[in-house]
C-alpha cells in the first residue's frame, strides 16, 4: 500500500458524513504499527495526532495524507508502535556543564585550601548533565506508519460515505416534503386578500348604513400589498431547487447546505409574519418543523 502524495485528491462519489472510525495495521520485521482514526462534526477541519515522540517528525506527512481524504470535521488520530526488539538508547552528555563543575571543584580546593580529588562517581551525581534518549531504528518507520494510516483512512472513508448516503436519502425526502408544503401554501396565499375583502365587507355592512366601495377597495389593496408573499415563496422554492442540485455534487457541500438552510428559514419566517391566514400559518409551522429536521441532518454533512 503506497503513501498518498499531498497533492493527490480523493474523488468524492457522493455526500459524505463527518462521522466515522477507521483502524489500520502494518508491520515490518522490526515493528508493528496500529492507527485508529475517529472523526466527528466540526465547523472546520481540525486534526490532532497522538503518537510516540520519537516518530513525531512523521506528523506533517500524516496530516497531509489525512487532508486528502477529509475536508471538514474534527479528526483524532491515535498511533501505537510496537517494536519487535528492545528499544535502544543513547546518552547525551552536557560536557560544558561537567567542565564547569570540575573547574568549580578545582577552584574551591585552591580557595579554601582543601585537598579534594575529583572522582567519576562525583560527576555522575550531576544528573542535569546526562540525558538518555531513545534511538530510532536504523530503518525508517515512516512508511510503515503511513501504510497503517492509509488502511485506517480507507475504512474511515467507507464509513463516512455509507452514513453520508443515508443522510442524503433522508435530506432528499425531507426537502421534497418542504417543497410540497411550500407549493401548497403558495397556492392558497392568493385567497387571503379575497377572504379579507369578504370579512371587511361584512364588518362595514354591519356597522354602516351603506357600503363605501372606495374605502373597501383601498383597505383591501393596502392589505393585499402587505400580505403578498409571492416573492418570498419564489425565493424559497429557488433555495429548495439549489439545495437539491447541491446534493448531486461530488464535493464537500456541508457549508453550502447550511447556508441555504438559513436562507430558507429566513423566507419561511417572513411568510409567517406577513400572511395573516390560519391555513398559511399552519403550513408555515409544518415547514419550520421539516426545516429543523433538515438543519439537524445538514450539521452531519462534510
Amino acid at each position: 500500500m503506497e503513501y498518498i502524495e499531498a497533492n493527490k485528491q480523493v474523488t468524492y462519489d457522493m455526500t459524505n458524513s463527518m462521522t466515522g472510525f477507521g483502524r489500520g495495521t502494518a508491520g515490518s520485521d522490526l515493528l508493528t504499527v496500529t492507527v485508529e482514526i475517529k472523526s466527528v462534526n466540526h465547523r472546520f477541519h481540525e486534526c490532532t495526532v497522538k503518537m510516540p515522540r520519537v516518530y513525531a517528525e512523521t506528523e506533517d506527512k500524516i496530516k497531509k495524507s489525512i487532508a486528502t481524504y477529509i475536508k471538514r470535521g474534527k479528526v483524532d488520530v491515535y498511533i501505537s508502535v510496537e517494536s519487535e526488539k528492545p528499544s535502544s538508547h543513547k546518552l547525551i552528555v552536557d560536557w560544558h556543564l561537567l567542565d564547569e563543575y570540575a573547574q568549580f571543584v578545582k577552584d574551591a580546593s585552591i580557595r579554601y585550601g582543601v585537598d579534594e580529588d575529583l572522582r567519576i562517581r562525583d560527576l555522575l551525581k550531576q544528573t542535569d548533565a546526562f540525558t538518555a534518549v531513545e534511538v530510532k531504528e536504523e530503518h525508517s518507520a515512516d512508511q510503515v506508519i503511513l501504510d497503517a494510516l492509509e488502511e485506517a483512512l480507507r475504512k474511515l472513508s467507507d464509513m463516512r460515505m455509507n452514513e453520508g448516503k443515508e443522510l442524503e436519502n433522508e435530506l432528499r425526502f425531507q426537502v421534497q416534503s418542504l417543497k410540497q408544503k411550500a407549493e401548497y401554501a403558495m397556492s392558497i396565499s392568493p385567497d387571503i386578500s379575497k377572504k379579507y375583502k369578504e370579512r371587511l365587507e361584512k364588518t362595514i355592512r354591519e356597522y354602516a348604513n351603506s357600503l363605501d366601495e372606495n374605502r373597501l377597495l383601498t383597505e383591501v389593496a393596502v392589505f393585499a400589498e402587505k400580505a403578498d408573499v409571492t416573492e418570498e415563496f419564489t425565493r424559497l422554492l429557488s433555495h429548495i431547487k439549489q439545495f437539491e442540485h447541491a446534493l448531486d455534487k461530488n464535493e464537500p457541500i456541508g457549508r453550502r447546505l447550511d447556508f441555504m438552510t438559513q436562507e430558507m428559514h429566513r423566507e419561511i419566517n417572513t411568510v409567517g409574519s406577513k400572511a395573516g391566514d390560519e391555513n398559511v400559518a399552519a403550513a408555515v409551522i409544518d415547514m419550520k418543523s421539516i426545516l429543523e429536521k433538515i438543519r439537524e441532518q445538514v450539521q452531519n454533512i462534510e
